[in-house]
């Protein structure tokens, strides 16, 4: 099968110019206002399959690699992934130019994620944004300020492309996300405000506002959710947390004021690959037979355990009391979702965890790979016995789930803290290099 890369472009969006023209007057001045950003395959045969198939090098999805011929792209898996089994195939990847999704969407893929450490590698290693970058400090912009004018057009232009999916699907697919500063991510009101503030500037109907699964996040979830604010939950490791944020959103819902409920969605980004990568050090320094067969398994098993509590928490009386006023329900996304250890099947973090009203978003290895040789299959819940057997087991050899969890989220909010400010410096230096700035 061709590469992504080489899919041809489609024409699904009627022309580039059509997708990529303005919405009515809504093309905003970017105003920095008053905010202080403080910068059926079983469970088990999927799993026992983690050994068999070492890792890809060949195949990579480039920025400003396309074909452009215009001719009609060729199914994938992806478009069955979707079809057959309810699973969104996004793209967790965004850089200049934006076009450059128009071949994945003809491929399959129905939205766009993005961070802090996407942002920090498309900005840092291209010089697509020097031009608005060098009109925005020479006008007078700090440098953060003009850090999010650049991120604000990236995320504006992909919710063009995706906007016809948003349309077709009534609000249920093709969303852009973005992600309020890393440097918030132990402040509730600052988090809100932000939100608010990112949600008003980008203005585009298909943008979710990332918001980190922290402590003290969780409030700022139910707060934006309840101000009619679409929210994409980001970094979350452990299904305590998971539950604690479904409860958000329930929340949020319930104290909104809206009347029609349809239009405020969320999805819950669930982590895996972080969870193997850390419980596989613990399992061999335990060291026991047991204990390394039950490398590469954890993170799909409490994948398949946080899919059962999204069953449970989507049912019943509370929530359908909701549906009756248009709640949609949160789907589970999963995340980090490429291989880290090269022993295992580069699709271990995709194949094993599809299922319906989720959303499985693919760096470029992960989807290159599924599309290479992926196999539609229901299987999130295809032995979620097995899955609790695994969980309980571990706890069993003495690894804290909770431990793992609050490790995890630490980790992920430190490494995103890095790459902006990483990504400030750089920006920084290159405004002096350009003698924008004065010292």
């Amino acid at each position: 099968m061709a590469s992504v890369s080489k899919l041809s472009t489609p024409n699904p969006l009627a022309s580039l110019s059509e997708a990529l023209r303005p919405r009515d007057s809504r093309f905003l001045t970017f105003k920095p206002s008053s905010i202080a950003f403080n910068h059926k395959t079983n469970l088990s045969a999927s799993l026992r399959s983690i050994h068999s198939l070492p890792l890809k090098t060949s195949l990579r999805i480039k920025c400003s690699q396309t074909d452009g011929n215009g001719s009609p792209a060729k199914r994938t898996v992806l478009h069955d992934l979707y079809e057959k089994e309810g699973q969104s195939p996004w793209y967790d990847n965004l850089c200049r130019p934006v076009t450059d999704l128009l071949p994945l969407i003809a491929s399959g893929v129905r939205g766009v994620t993005s961070n802090p450490a996407i942002f920090q590698k498309a900005i840092s290693s291209s010089n697509a944004y020097n031009d608005q970058f060098r009109e925005l400090v020479q006008t007078g912009k700090d440098i953060e300020s003009a850090y999010w004018e650049l991120v604000v057009k990236d995320i504006q232009d992909a919710c063009r492309l995706f906007e016809p999916i948003y349309d077709q699907t009534d609000g249920g697919d093709g969303y852009v996300s973005v992600e309020v500063s890393p440097r918030l991510a132990d402040d509730t009101e600052g988090t809100i405000e932000a939100a608010k503030w990112l949600h008003k500037v980008v203005d585009r109907p298909n943008v979710y506002i990332k918001i980190p699964a922290t402590e003290a996040c969780v409030p700022s979830i139910k707060e934006v959710i309840a101000n009619g604010i679409s929210v994409n939950v980001t970094l979350i490791f452990s299904l305590a947390r998971y539950e604690a944020v479904i409860d958000a959103y329930l929340d949020g819902l319930e104290a909104s004021e809206l009347n029609d409920l349809s239009r405020v969605t969320s999805v819950a980004s669930f982590f895996v690959s972080r969870v193997d990568t850390l419980i596989d050090k613990a399992l061999e320094k335990i060291g026991t037979p047991v204990a390394l067969n039950l490398r590469g398994k954890a993170a799909v098993a409490q994948a398949a355990l946080a899919y059962q509590l999204y069953q449970r928490k989507f049912s019943g009386p509370r929530w359908e009391a909701l549906v009756k006023k248009g709640a949609k329900k949160q789907r589970l996304l999963w995340a980090s979702t490429s291989v880290k250890n090269p022993a295992y099947s580069d699709t271990l973090y995709v194949a094993p965890l599809i299922g319906p009203d989720t959303v499985s978003t693919m760096p470029d290895q992960a989807l290159q790979a599924f599309i290479d040789h992926g196999t539609v299959s229901r299987t999130i819940d295809s032995n979620a016995s097995e899955a609790e057997g695994i969980y309980n087991a571990l706890q069993k050899l003495g690894i804290d789930w909770s431990f793992v969890g609050s490790q995890l989220e630490l980790e992920g909010v430190d490494s995103f803290k890095k790459s902006f400010d990483s990504l400030l410096d750089s920006l920084q230096e290159k405004a002096n290099s350009l003698k924008l700035v004065s010292h």
